[in-house]
């Protein structure tokens, strides 16, 4: 497998920490979204990827090169192919309570804070993209934290981590990125602090990855 990414994308991230919670061998191509411009606007990433995002992920199936994008369809994907150990819960209702989480992530917060959105509030609307950022975070945190109180154990849903989870941690790096204060939250925090006890959440860090700047590496 190979995976084409960018070291401080959330959405990558999310794919790293399942590849790597679940022991699977992947290649790591970084795609620079910021570099001259962005590469994942250049012609030859938008035909790995029309969207021109990262994450993709391209594998071999049945002797044939394919690919799959959006961080939540891979992780479905791998959930599948690799189940254990698994990252979704066995009884249905846990396994919906996880994907909402995921989702109130995915699709409620980060997509109003990535750097496209940034970009154009700043430079075509003329706003306060940081204050837009913290805005957008602090109302997804808000209601992580409700919905999430009422699953969680040791993890957001139970006692077992779960794709829930693997959105939470990016995107609690990102609140600190924006200066979001993190003290109203103290489920998600109290979780975070559980999953940075297992590798695959530590080891796939952004400043732990090869594309990093040198500068922001861990020691």
């Amino acid at each position: 497998m190979k995976l084409y990414g960018y070291w401080r994308s959330s959405s990558a991230w999310r794919v790293r920490i399942a590849l790597l919670y679940k022991g699977v061998p992947w290649e790591n191509h970084p795609v620079h979204l910021v570099r001259d411009g962005g590469e994942q606007h250049s012609a030859a990433y938008k035909a790995i990827n029309p969207m021109a995002e990262v994450p993709t992920l391209e594998l071999d199936v049945g002797g044939r090169v394919q690919r799959l994008s959006q961080s939540l369809a891979i992780l479905r994907y791998l959930e599948a192919v690799a189940p254990v150990p698994p990252l979704v819960p066995a009884e249905p209702f846990a396994a919906a309570r996880a994907w909402q989480l995921a989702e109130m992530v995915n699709a409620g917060t980060q997509p109003l804070q990535n750097s496209a959105v940034l970009r154009r509030v700043k430079e075509q609307l003329g706003g306060d993209e940081q204050a837009w950022a913290r805005h957008f975070i602090a109302r997804g945190l808000v209601a992580l934290e409700a919905v999430a109180a009422e699953s969680a154990g040791a993890f957001l849903v139970a006692d077992s981590a779960s794709v829930a989870d693997v959105c939470l941690i990016p995107q609690l790096y990102n609140a600190r990125r924006f200066g979001v204060d993190l003290g109203a939250y103290p489920t998600l925090t109290r979780v975070e602090g559980r999953c940075l006890q297992i590798p695959a959440f530590v080891d796939s860090h952004p400043d732990r990855q090869p594309d990093a700047p040198a500068p922001e590496k861990l020691a």
